[in-house]
């Protein structure tokens, strides 16, 4: 499965990583607003927005850019990591490798 995380705080995104693989999935961070993100967001099983850490035009970016027929949106607004891994527990699959 992949995901793109969108928000966030820029010193966890190695733990987001983790985390996500942690769950067998492929996972992007943008914690800030990058030139061309629009086209680097590209079709993800799961787009998680941490809209409590984004701007509103990073938001707009990513919805206008998620908007393929099979992409799940999930929206939090804490960027916290039992945030994450409450939606990777409803989203991904529930073969989890080593969740800690």
């Amino acid at each position: 499965m992949s995901v793109v995380i969108v928000g966030g705080n820029e010193c966890m995104v190695r733990q987001y990583l983790e985390l996500c693989r942690s769950y067998r999935c492929r996972a992007k961070v943008f914690p800030k607003m990058e030139s061309g993100l629009k086209n680097k967001i590209g079709s993800p099983d799961l787009l998680v927005l941490f809209t409590g850490t984004m701007s509103h035009k990073m938001l707009r970016c990513a919805l206008n850019e998620a908007k393929t027929p099979g992409t799940i949106i999930a929206r939090s607004h804490s960027a916290s990591m039992s945030a994450l891994r409450n939606i990777l527990n409803e989203h991904a699959s529930t073969e989890v490798a080593n969740v800690g």
